[in-house]
């Protein structure tokens, strides 16, 4: 049935050291969806504003993206402008401008309330709690960041409880557990309700840690990396999109659903904002992921 993903849409200020990128597509349901909606079919809930580009709306229909979700209101869209240095690990925020998303308070159409999967992404924990509430997905996973770690904990520790996967960064880990090693840090959320653990360690790849096994991968090696915005939410759209196909959701499907996501991510990152994204297909994601499986192969 396909996943239904509740995050942002905006519109997005970029500068990384090898140029500046200006009123470009972005935000988490963004990224997201154009990754897993190579996998399954795709149910985005968020708001945009008038000024929107009706050419990206046109881009998410044409990916199949089901946007009966996506509220177009009069105002103006969520936007964000950052900056990365050299090592384009963590971008620096240089103004947010909540706009339309600041009061914005989802709501499921009937049609999405019983997907297979529901992803929650990096809003504001009070609201994932409002969207379970509305929700009878069968798995459900969660991004965070460190701005509601910081300022609403115990909403968030109140998401983990309910939810099936977590998938947040290496520093958003350590920040949430106060634990410096990533193992422990994975144990500790787990020992809070949640099931299974993705960290994200950008570069250095990706940890997977469940109640049972754990598991690292490696990043894709990329000689031309030019704006990693969005790359943790392809990564989960490839996760979770490939997740949602599998007959099983055993460690094998897990490890493989990894390395979709790890991919998918590449991709994201070999250009500004979604360009590079959303010309993917199949055939290139196959042909990526088959030279990725014998890079991780000894």
């Amino acid at each position: 049935m396909g996943i239904v993903v509740v995050g942002s849409v905006a519109i997005d200020d970029v500068t990384t050291p090898f140029g500046k990128n200006h009123n470009a597509p972005g935000g988490s349901a963004t990224y997201f969806s154009l990754s897993a909606s190579n996998f399954t079919k795709v149910k985005l809930v968020a708001v945009v504003g008038e000024d929107f580009p009706k050419k990206y709306i046109t881009l998410l229909k044409k990916k199949k993206v089901d946007i009966q979700g996506l509220e177009i209101k009069k105002g103006k869209t969520f936007r964000w402008k950052g900056s990365y240095d050299w090592d384009l690990d963590n971008a620096k925020t240089l103004a947010t401008d909540l706009n339309l998303f600041k009061d914005f308070k989802p709501v499921l159409p009937k049609e999405y309330i019983k997907d297979d999967i529901l992803f929650l992404a990096n809003i504001d924990p009070e609201l994932q709690l409002d969207v379970l509430k509305q929700s009878k997905a069968k798995i459900i996973a969660a991004d965070t960041m460190n701005l509601w770690i910081e300022h609403k904990r115990s909403a968030l520790l109140k998401v983990l409880k309910r939810i099936d996967i977590v998938i947040l960064n290496e520093y958003e880990a350590r920040q949430l557990t106060k634990e410096g090693n990533l193992l422990k840090a994975a144990k500790k959320i787990i020992s809070w309700g949640t099931k299974k653990i993705v960290i994200k360690k950008g570069e250095d790849g990706v940890l997977f840690v469940s109640k049972d096994t754990f598991f690292a991968s490696p990043a894709y090696l990329m000689e031309d990396v030019y704006d990693p915005t969005g790359a943790g939410d392809t990564f989960a759209g490839g996760f979770l999109g490939y997740l949602s196909k599998s007959s099983k959701i055993n460690d094998a499907a897990i490890k493989k659903a990894l390395a979709y996501g790890t991919v998918m991510a590449s991709f994201t990152v070999e250009s500004y904002d979604i360009s590079s994204l959303s010309k993917q297909n199949n055939k290139s994601i196959e042909k990526r992921f088959k030279l990725f499986k014998k890079l991780c192969s000894f």
